[in-house]
C-alpha cells in the first residue's frame, strides 16, 4: 500500500510503498476514502523538518532538554547514534480521516466489513490507504454524512473538547483568537451552543467565512473593530470566554484575552501560542485559565486509547470517542458546516506536491483533503440507489471584441421562444439575429419575419457550420434537446438551451461526452427563475445563513390542454422531467448547494408529485408538484425558512421576508417577471466577454440529474442518492 512519509533529518517527504498493517485484535483495517490535512499542526512538522539543525533544536527545546539528558546518563557517542537513527527515518503524517472498514479484528461487534467510519489519532488515522485503528479511535458515520465531511472528525473534537472546557451557557459572549481551522470550527459550535461570537485574526478573508459561519462580528486584533464589537454585545464588560485558538510566537493573544475578558472570566488554550501571561492583568480580574488536552479523556491513555478500555459515562461524559461521534452528528444534521472549510482536495498520489505547494505558500489553505481510491467512498455512500452526476472540467473562452455584436442562431421558434425569448432580443443593442432554423418553411419564415433574423432556414447543417455565429439556442420539443445541443456543443457554439437539458441518463452522459470531445463548456439551460428581479431582492433581504434551512415550494401545475404536446410522455418525458428542472433549480439556488439525495412518491390516479431533495448541509426542499389544484389558485408560491427567518415568494406577484425586521416588496404593476430578461442578458454578457457562464456548468449537471432521480426514485420507492462521477 502506499503511505505519506517524512524524514525529518533531509525534510524530504514521500508516498513510499510499505507492507499493509495487520488486523490486530481489538481494532478494525480502515481503507481511507478522505483524509484531512492539517495546515498548522502537519505543517508545522513539515516545516521544522527543513530548517537546518540548530533551527530543529531552537524550535523544540523539549527535545533538546531530553538528549541533554541522555547525553548526561549514556554519553555522547551512544546519544548521537540514537539521536541521527530517529531524525534520519521516515516518520508519518496524518491524524484525522474517513474510510471504510476493510477487515474486523478479534472482539469488534459494534462495526462490520463495509461500514463507512471516522477514525483518529496520529498513529493510527494516517495519510495511508490502509489504516489498524483500536476501537476507541474510531466511531461509525451516520448516515447521510458525506465521507469528506466525516473526516474533519478528528479536527472538530479537538475544537469540541475545547469549548467543552470552556463551559459555555446560553446567552454569553465569546471571543476567539485564531480563525484558522479549529477556530472555525469552535465559532460553529459555541454559536450552535446560543452562545454570541466575535472573531479575531489578521486575514480578512478568514474573518468574513468566520462570520458566515456564525461569528457576529470579525476583525484584526490590532485594529479597533474587535474591541468594538466586544464593547457592544457585552456592554463594556468583556467577554464570557476566550478561546487561543492561534498558534505562533507572538503573545498579543494572550494579553487581548485579558484585555478583552470579563471579571472572572474564562481563558481556554486550544492552539500552540506563546503563553507568557501578564500577571497584573490576569489577577486583578481572577481570570480562570484553562488548557484543552486534544481530543477530549482518554487522550494518551494507552489502556483507554490501545487496549480499548472506555471510561465509565457516568464519571466521565464525553471522552474522545463520544466527542468525535457527537462531532459526526452535529455535521450529519446540518448543525456545523464543514463543507466552506475546504480549499483544495488532491488525489493522495499529489501527497508530495500538495505538501511543497502548502508550505510554499503558493496554495492557500483552511483545509485540504487527500482523496484515495474511488471504490472506498463508493462503497461507504452504498446505502440507497445512486445517480451518478456527471462532471467535466472547464475550460477558459476567449474575449472577443466589444464592438463586435454577438450573433445569434435560434433552433426552435414556437411559443416559449416567441413570447419569452425573442422579445427581449429582438430590440437587443450590440446583438443581431442571424438564423432561425425550424422543421417548417413557414415557423422559420414568420419568426423571421416578426423578429428580423437576417436568415431562416430548415437546414441544421448549414447553421452549424457558419463560423460567423457565436451561439445557438435551442428552443424546440424536449426529446430534442440533448441531440442539437451536442451537435452545436462540438460545433464550437455557446448554446442556451430551453429546460429539460436531458430526459435521460444516457442524454445527459451524451451531452457530457460532447464537452469533453470539444473541450467546449459554454452551455446555459434555461432555468429562469433563479434571475427574477423579486426573487433576487427577498434573498438579498434575507442574507446570509448559518443553519440548514427548510423550504417548500408548492408548484399548482393545472391540468393541460387535451391535445398538448406535454401529455405525449412516451417520447416527450413526464410533465415533471419536462419543467421540474425550474423548481429543484430555484431551490438549490436558494440553498447555494446541489442536492446530495432526491426522495419522489406520487399517490395514484394523477401526476402530483411530492418530491424531497436534501442537501450537504443537512438543508430541505420539498416540491410539491401538483395537477389537481384550484385552477385560481397562484401557480407557485415558496417559503424558505432558517435562522429565524422566513421568505415568503408569492407568485411572483410579491415576496416577503421576515426576521428581526420585516421586509415586504411592493406589489409589481406589470406581468410577472420570472427572470428571462435578466437570464439573456446575462447569457449575452457572457458570450461577449468570454467570461463564466451565469449558472455553472455543474450546478446545470446536478440540477439534470437530480430531475432524472424523481423517475427513478418513483420506481424505486426509496430515496436515490446523487453521487458524482469522476
Amino acid at each position: 500500500m502506499k503511505q505519506v512519509v517524512q524524514n525529518y533529518k533531509s525534510g524530504e517527504l514521500a508516498v513510499l510503498d510499505v507492507p499493509v498493517p495487520g488486523c490486530k485484535p481489538g481494532g478494525v483495517l480502515v481503507r481511507s476514502a478522505y483524509s484531512l490535512i492539517s495546515t498548522g499542526t502537519e505543517l508545522m512538522k513539515v516545516s521544522e523538518a527543513g530548517m537546518s539543525m540548530l533551527g530543529k533544536a531552537r524550535s523544540r527545546p523539549d527535545q533538546v532538554a531530553k538528549v541533554m539528558q541522555s547525553v548526561a546518563t549514556n554519553g555522547v557517542p551512544a546519544t548521537y547514534r540514537k539521536v541521527m537513527g530517529k531524525l534520519d527515518s521516515y516518520t508519518p503524517l496524518g491524524y484525522s480521516l474517513c474510510g471504510v472498514v476493510e477487515q474486523v479484528g478479534a472482539g469488534i461487534d459494534d462495526v462490520k466489513v463495509g461500514d463507512l467510519v471516522a477514525c483518529a489519532g496520529n498513529e493510527h488515522a494516517l495519510h495511508a490507504e490502509l489504516n489498524w485503528v483500536p476501537k476507541n479511535l474510531y466511531t461509525p458515520v451516520p448516515d447521510g454524512l458525506a465521507p469528506r465531511h466525516a473526516a474533519f472528525g478528528t479536527v472538530g473534537s479537538i475544537a469540541m473538547q475545547g469549548v467543552r472546557q470552556g463551559e459555555p451557557q446560553l446567552g454569553e459572549v465569546a471571543l476567539v483568537i485564531g480563525l484558522g481551522l479549529i477556530g472555525q470550527l469552535v465559532v460553529q459550535l459555541l454559536a450552535a451552543s446560543g452562545v454570541r461570537v466575535v472573531g479575531a485574526d489578521p486575514d480578512p478573508a478568514r474573518c468574513e467565512l468566520a462570520e458566515r459561519l456564525g461569528a457576529a462580528a470579525c476583525g484584526d486584533p490590532a485594529s479597533a473593530a474587535v474591541e468594538n464589537a466586544v464593547a457592544e454585545l457585552t456592554g463594556g464588560h468583556g467577554v464570557d470566554q476566550v478561546y487561543l485558538a492561534a498558534g505562533g510566537g507572538s503573545n498579543q493573544p494572550v494579553e487581548l484575552a485579558a484585555r478583552l475578558c470579563r471579571d472572572r472570566g474564562r481563558v481556554v488554550d486550544i492552539g500552540k501560542c506563546r503563553l507568557d501571561l501578564p500577571w497584573n492583568a490576569y489577577y486583578e480580574k481572577e481570570l480562570d485559565v484553562r488548557f484543552s488536552r486534544s481530543y477530549g479523556p482518554g487522550r494518551y491513555d494507552p489502556e483507554y486509547e490501545l487496549e480499548g478500555r472506555d471510561y465509565p459515562i457516568g464519571y466521565v461524559r464525553w471522552t474522545e470517542r463520544r466527542n468525535l461521534a457527537c462531532f459526526l452528528d452535529l455535521a450529519a444534521r446540518g448543525k456545523i458546516d464543514v463543507e466552506p472549510l475546504i480549499s483544495h482536495v488532491a488525489d493522495f498520489d499529489d501527497a508530495v506536491e500538495t505538501y511543497r505547494r502548502l508550505k510554499d505558500g503558493e496554495l492557500k489553505a483552511v483545509t485540504a483533503l487527500f482523496r484515495y481510491p474511488e471504490q472506498a467512498e463508493e462503497a461507504g455512500e452504498a446505502k440507497a440507489p445512486a445517480v451518478a452526476v456527471p462532471t467535466v472540467s472547464v475550460k477558459p473562452n476567449p474575449a472577443r471584441s466589444a464592438k463586435t455584436p454577438v450573433k445569434l442562431a435560434f433552433v426552435g421558434a414556437g411559443n416559449y421562444a416567441t413570447s419569452m425569448l425573442l422579445p427581449h432580443l429582438a430590440q437587443r443593442d450590440g446583438v443581431e439575429l442571424s438564423t432561425v432554423v425550424t422543421t417548417t418553411a413557414l415557423s422559420a419564415a414568420n419568426a423571421q419575419r416578426k423578429f428580423g433574423f437576417a436568415d431562416a432556414t430548415t437546414d441544421l447543417d448549414a447553421v452549424l457550420g457558419d463560423k460567423s455565429i457565436d451561439a445557438v439556442f435551442v428552443v424546440t420539443r424536449h426529446s430534442s434537446h440533448a441531440d442539437l445541443t451536442r451537435k452545436a456543443l462540438l460545433a464550437g457554439k455557446t448554446v442556451f438551451v430551453e429546460k429539460p437539458l436531458a430526459l435521460t441518463e444516457d442524454e445527459l452522459a451524451g451531452v457530457l461526452a460532447a464537452v469533453e470531445e470539444s473541450g467546449n463548456d459554454r452551455l446555459q439551460v434555461g432555468f429562469n427563475r433563479r434571475f427574477a428581479p423579486l426573487l433576487q431582492e427577498a434573498r438579498k433581504q434575507f442574507g446570509t445563513r448559518s443553519g440548514p434551512a427548510s423550504l417548500r415550494y408548492l408548484v399548482n401545475a393545472g391540468q393541460l390542454q387535451h391535445g398538448s404536446w406535454y401529455l405525449q410522455q412516451g417520447t416527450e418525458g413526464s410533465r415533471f422531467a419536462g419543467e421540474g428542472g425550474h423548481f429543484i433549480d430555484t431551490a438549490s439556488w436558494l440553498l447555494d448547494a446541489d442536492p446530495v439525495s432526491v426522495y419522489a412518491v406520487a399517490p395514484s390516479g394523477n401526476e402530483d408529485l411530492q418530491v424531497v431533495l436534501r442537501y450537504p448541509d443537512g438543508s430541505t426542499a420539498t416540491i410539491s408538484y401538483v395537477t389537481t389544484g384550484a385552477p385560481g389558485f397562484p401557480k407557485e408560491t415558496l417559503d424558505l425558512v432558517a435562522d429565524g427567518k422566513v421568505l415568503r415568494l408569492d407568485d411572483f406577484v410579491r415576496a416577503s421576508v421576515y426576521g428581526r425586521k420585516k421586509w415586504v416588496s411592493s406589489r409589481l404593476p406589470k406581468a410577472r417577471d420570472k427572470g428571462q430578461n435578466a437570464e439573456l442578458a446575462a447569457f449575452i454578457k457572457a458570450v461577449r466577454t468570454g467570461g463564466p457562464m451565469p449558472v455553472p456548468l455543474e450546478s446545470l449537471v446536478a440540477t439534470t440529474a437530480a430531475t432524472l432521480a424523481v423517475q427513478t426514485g418513483l420506481a424505486g420507492g426509496a430515496p436515490v442518492t446523487l453521487a458524482r462521477a469522476r
